[in-house]
């Protein structure tokens, strides 16, 4: 079409309600401090140092790093919103998108940005994005007016980096808090010490592989890494191509076979259950942690399932990759694929959690005597003591010397050894209906019947008094049909 020609007008949006929309893209307070480590990285720092500072209303957050730094120009345009072309191409390195992220991330969480940075060759240089200020003149404009010293002199030692300062944090603090409000400030380092946690998860591959280095308060950051790769007993699955994408699947070891130490390691910020699912990473960078990606649900039963997928940026827009890189959707061509794979890395870690990490291989399979056998036929499930087992050989024998003895030790291993947590996954993955007895063992059910009825019959109750005692009966409550004929069997 030839746009020379047509009538237009402007439509610019307004600077202040915009800016609020930007502030409701929702960031949690530590995704928009990964947000901001995201573009020090991209930068080459080398070393990032991540700060709070409780002063009640007045408390304040830095990220420092040394990175290449910025002049005044390049400054300026690192603040603009959409600074950057989302379908632009970008180096391996770049974690941004949109252009947004510095802005967005930082307007999240409170009302004044301050950037100061410093290029090598230049003097330092800062711009403040004040929220009060874009409200009061309803302008898109930088402002820069005196500020503490405490955050000019963090450039000082540095040939050349970037100082991201959060002041009035009104979305983590309220303004009229009083430094003196310990509740408020224990609520405040609890949240940095979580934004502590997701950094150590988010960049662990950046830190693992020193890339980099993240301090926060001066203490240097360790990886948490999901996969337990420096232990034994963790089973690692081959790598799978999803066209540019790469999977590889992880089953994590049973708790039996790790220290309590490493289990509670493992656990990471949100517990065993909610960490399970896929990992997906773009550019080393963890976008995705313990998601099924709309493909399953979360169940106690595959805990120890994690998969890696590795994205390159280029592949941004067929994964639907969000503003705050924290949502990722599969490609449609693609979604069986990675769901097959899954399945096969689900199977073997729900076999773990069965077994409390015991896998059966082809050497010592035969000489493995489960005590109880998984049974189906048609829609019918069901779990049987296994006959074979030499401790039901050992109790006939017993039976016939101390017949009550071997009742009771039956008994006690049948209470000790019910298959909860099988039962349990077959339950909730529906692949059966459970209920007692086939109609090829009914007649079992009636000589028990049969002998009850009997007996009662003798103690002195009458045909209608022993049919209400059997039908409160587990599990001849499931059997209204042969209490009602019980007079047959007189």
């Amino acid at each position: 079409m030839d746009y020379i020609n047509i009538e237009t007008t402007s439509a610019e949006p307004y600077a202040s309600s915009m800016i609020e929309t930007f502030r409701a893209i929702g960031y949690n307070l530590e995704t928009a401090i990964a947000d901001i480590i995201d573009n020090s990285i991209s930068a080459f720092a080398k070393n990032i140092f991540f700060n709070s500072e409780w002063r009640g209303g007045k408390s304040f957050i830095t990220i420092l790093d040394d990175g290449c730094g910025m002049n005044n120009e390049e400054l300026i345009q690192a603040m603009r919103p959409g600074a950057k072309h989302p379908l632009n191409d970008r180096s391996d390195n770049d974690l941004g998108r949109f252009g947004l992220g510095l802005k967005t991330a930082s307007f999240s969480q409170c009302r004044k940005l301050i950037v100061l940075s410093k290029k090598k060759g230049y003097s330092p240089i800062y711009w403040i994005w004040d929220l009060d200020y874009v409200n009061k003149t309803g302008k898109w404009e930088l402002v820069r007016y005196p500020i503490p010293d405490e955050f000019v002199n963090l450039l000082n030692n540095k040939e050349s980096g970037t100082v991201v300062v959060w002041d009035k944090l009104d979305r983590i603090v309220s303004p009229d808090t009083l430094t003196s409000n310990e509740i408020a400030k224990e609520r405040f380092l609890a949240q940095m010490d979580k934004v502590k946690q997701h950094l150590a998860m988010t960049f662990h591959r950046f830190i693992g592989e020193k890339i980099v280095k993240i301090y926060c308060w001066g203490h240097e950051i360790n990886p948490w890494n999901p996969f337990l790769l420096d232990e034994p007993a963790t089973q690692a699955f081959p790598e799978e191509h999803i066209g540019q994408a790469v999977m590889k699947g992880y089953v994590l070891p049973h708790k039996s076979h790790i220290s309590k130490e490493i289990h509670k390691y493992a656990e990471g910020i949100n517990g065993w259950s909610n960490q399970q699912g896929f990992y997906v990473y773009r550019g080393k960078r963890l976008m995705l942690a313990g998601d099924w990606l709309g493909l399953f649900r979360k169940e106690e039963h595959y805990k120890l399932v994690r998969i890696q997928i590795d994205l390159p940026n280029s592949l941004d827009s067929d994964w639907q990759i969000d503003i705050k890189k924290s949502t990722a959707r599969p490609p449609f061509e693609y979604r069986d694929q990675i769901k097959s794979y899954a399945k096969t890395v689900r199977n073997r870690g729900v076999e773990v959690f069965r077994h409390r990490g015991k896998i059966l291989t082809k050497k010592n399979q035969q000489e493995f005597q489960p005590f109880w056998l998984e049974k189906k036929q048609g829609k019918k499930l069901s779990f049987v003591i296994n006959r074979n087992h030499l401790m039901i050989t050992e109790l006939k024998h017993l039976a016939k010397l101390e017949p009550d003895k071997a009742i009771e030790y039956l008994l006690r291993f049948i209470e000790e050894t019910v298959p909860a947590k099988s039962i349990f996954i077959r339950e909730s993955e529906d692949v059966g209906t459970f209920e007692p007895f086939e109609s090829s063992n009914i007649e079992i059910v009636k000589i028990m019947i049969s002998q009850i009825y009997k007996a009662q019959k003798e103690s002195g109750k009458n045909s209608e008094q022993i049919k209400i005692l059997l039908a409160n009966m587990e599990p001849f409550n499931f059997f209204p049909e042969l209490i009602e004929s019980i007079e047959d069997y007189d």
